[in-house]
């Protein structure tokens, strides 16, 4: 029904909310509130200016004329939609909670279902392409590989979920460059040795892990699945893997706190913002609901220009930050990202150390100085990452700044009080093993995770988890070892060209 995106988040707090879910109709409830009128559709539709601006989500009517002014997403965003049902464009970024942040008296009431015209319940032209599509979609087992997974979720992702997956900064050099680069490491296997049984179990900050591979935070999993972060959340669980928990996800955490298993090992992904209350707030929440660890991310200052996400949004407008006009258009990244302080620096650290006891992984680091001055400030691990190629286009990849640290400071990569990850470019276990060769504790899983759980949901997400986990078995008995800790640098070689073409 609608190209754009709707992006429905308070100004003064993050997409994260904990408060209850409103009991809406329209597949959250079964039944309607009596205390609320119904509304005939031609008299939402009446409301459709910036001035005077009715919405329906989920069969519910709401006045949001107030809000338009302070919308993260920019004003267009609502007002092309005002007196409109809105809900295929707000389901897949929002939790059904966010609407809470609205004044009671917002709520107008519940559609008159019977007065919709026909054409308002019509699919449109790309519902009807992924209806189809999940028709023909194999099962998860039929995919071998994560370029498989990648390929078979875009048939069923619309063009604006897989824009924003698949989106990187500028001409995407460093986005190819982040999986190109491990091209360039090369095997030493050891042979002869017994590898009948081998064991991939590791830890993540003394938190048990069944294999050294953790799921990397990634904002908005629904606009790829219903089940969002929930279902990513449950397979995560089922195979034995520690999840990072986006700060932009659309699942909240009451939801998450729902899905997840008791003990359940997860940690918190947060950007700083810029009203440092709201951090505080959720900082504090996040502990309290026991979670193991928060990662402050930090390569991303501003939103880096992701074109191909700018394009699919369709919206020309201007940034939410500069609020004037016909300065291009409004991404999903761009739009979703208007708290985010761009002025975090290194003392933010102690700011942080005095909120929360728990550990803290700096993520978005990017050079050897910087890990030296994450170490020398006391965290306790940091994620060698530049945003999956999606903000500085020209960002070395992870996997050539870990073998660089391996170099200079061996004693950083190899530290029992300092843990080391890389995420960004990995697409095999071989990859995985690489890492894990030059010092890395363990490696994220981002965009494949999200690719798996646009194709099938929480059994996509368990396929990529089984495909990873199977390579780095088979990678770990060709190399000739049988643990984890036995993969040592002399293993890896760096070899300065690029492969031969695959034949």
């Amino acid at each position: 029904m609608v190209a754009s995106v709707f992006l429905w988040q308070a100004p003064s707090r993050p997409s994260i909310h904990n408060e209850p879910v409103l009991p809406l109709d329209g597949g959250t409830s079964t039944t309607r509130s009596p205390r609320l009128k119904l509304i005939p559709f031609d008299e939402v539709a009446r409301h459709n200016k910036r001035d005077d601006c009715w919405v329906i989500v989920h069969g519910e009517v709401y006045d949001v004329t107030k809000f338009i002014p302070i919308h993260p997403g920019g004003l267009h965003a609502i007002v092309k939609l005002a007196g409109k049902d809105v809900t295929k464009a707000f389901a897949p970024i929002h939790s059904l909670d966010v609407l809470l942040d609205l004044p009671p008296e917002a709520h107008v009431g519940s559609l008159d279902l019977t007065t919709a015209p026909a054409e308002a319940l019509q699919d449109s032209e790309e519902d009807v392409r992924i209806r189809e599509a999940r028709k023909v979609i194999p099962a998860p087992e039929a995919a071998l590989n994560l370029n498989e997974i990648e390929r078979l979720a875009t048939t069923v992702l619309t063009n604006v979920a897989y824009a924003y997956y698949a989106s990187a900064g500028d001409d995407e050099y460093t986005f190819h460059e982040n999986s190109d680069a491990y091209k360039r490491y090369w095997f030493r296997p050891r042979i002869m040795n017994k590898v009948s049984r081998i064991s991939t179990a590791s830890s993540m900050l003394g938190v048990p892990t069944s294999l050294p591979v953790f799921v990397s935070p990634a904002a908005l999993a629904r606009l790829g699945h219903p089940g969002g972060e929930v279902n990513i959340v449950q397979a995560a669980a089922k195979e034995g893997i520690i999840q990072g928990i986006s700060i932009n996800a659309s699942c909240s955490l009451d939801e998450i706190a729902a899905a997840r298993r008791p003990d359940q090992p997860l940690m918190f992904q947060i950007y700083l913002d810029r009203h440092r209350a709201n951090s505080e707030r959720l900082l504090k929440r996040v502990e309290k609901d026991g979670y193991n660890a928060i990662m402050l991310t930090v390569d991303s200052a501003v939103p880096g220009k992701r074109e191909r996400d700018q394009r699919a949004k369709g919206d020309f407008q201007a940034s939410a930050i500069s609020g004037a006009e016909g300065q291009g258009v409004l991404g999903v990244a761009q739009a979703i990202s208007g708290y985010q302080d761009p002025d975090i620096s290194w003392d933010d650290i102690a700011w942080i150390r005095s909120i929360t006891s728990l550990p803290l992984i700096i993520k978005g680091i990017q050079c050897v100085e910087d890990v030296e001055k994450a170490h020398q400030h006391g965290v306790e691990g940091v994620i060698i990452s530049n945003h999956g190629g999606r903000s500085l286009d020209f960002s070395p990849a992870p996997i050539d700044i870990l073998h660089e640290l391996n170099q200079r400071r061996p004693d950083l990569t190899h530290n029992p009080k300092f843990e080391v990850y890389v995420d960004g470019g990995v697409r095999r276990g071989t990859d995985v093993i690489k890492a894990l060769c030059l010092g890395a504790k363990g490696v994220g899983l981002g965009r494949p995770i999200l690719y798996g759980n646009g194709a099938w949901g929480e059994p996509g997400v368990r396929r990529v988890i089984q495909i990873i986990r199977e390579e780095v078995e088979t990678s770990m008995r060709l190399l000739g070892v049988t643990r984890i800790e036995d993969l040592k640098p002399e293993m890896v070689k760096y070899v300065d060209r690029d492969p031969g073409r695959r034949r």
